[in-house]
């Protein structure tokens, strides 16, 4: 009896990237640029979501060298390889060797976003602004990931800047959204579903084509 060979062994964290990825490259394709917003929005709701695991009971200030632990322990406890490289006052740098989705999210390298949206939404809230830079991605083909986080505009990177962002209320859902951004979200699923169905019409017509020629041999 043959064996059969797998690439790695199956996790539920395994076959959960593999979907996310699969997910947000069908999105990318049906709804092309939009699909980073939608990933950076999702990336601020959930790292505020994440960042109130390691508040104290006092909300204490935050230190720069406390922000560096948070966001490395949050990549590393979803499956990520992450460790902090360097802490300045005024920036942050975080490397990796793997990253929490796999080799997968080369299918999909618009979810970095997800990570430049939660290392800046929790700095922004932090400290009152952030500038992210992803100098290296595993995702555009680099052997790692590397990400420095700014605090203040002052710097030579050129990265997406998160300031001024609003914050749920004490005892809110930071993923309950205003109903205008549910409105765009269901346009955007429902597009999802019109593009399976049509290529699922183009499946068939392929089928019917080469019936037919195998009937007129």
């Amino acid at each position: 009896m043959e064996s059969t060979q797998h690439p790695g062994t199956l996790t539920g964290h395994v076959f959960l990237a593999q979907l996310i990825t699969q997910y947000a490259a069908l999105h990318k394709k049906t709804s092309g640029p939009r699909a980073e917003a939608y990933i950076q929005q999702i990336g601020i709701r959930t790292g505020e979501w994440l960042e109130r695991f390691y508040h104290d009971e006092q909300r204490s200030p935050w230190t720069v060298d406390k922000y560096a632990q948070v966001i490395v322990d949050i990549k590393n406890a979803i499956g990520g390889h992450f460790y902090i490289a360097d802490v300045q006052p005024d920036h942050v740098l975080v490397k990796a060797s793997g990253c929490p989705f796999g080799d997968a999210v080369k299918e999909a390298p618009h979810l970095c976003n997800m990570t430049s949206s939660v290392f800046g939404g929790i700095a922004s809230r932090q400290f009152g602004f952030a500038e992210v830079s992803l100098r290296k991605r595993i995702a555009a083909g680099d052997t790692g990931c590397e990400a420095v986080i700014y605090f203040t505009p002052d710097n030579d990177e050129n990265g997406d800047v998160y300031k001024d962002l609003p914050l749920t209320p004490d005892n809110g859902n930071p993923f309950l959204w205003e109903e205008e951004t549910i409105t765009l979200l269901n346009e955007e699923m429902q597009r999802n579903d019109a593009y399976i169905l049509e290529l699922l019409e183009e499946l068939e017509d392929l089928k019917k084509k080469v019936n037919e020629q195998e009937d007129h041999q």
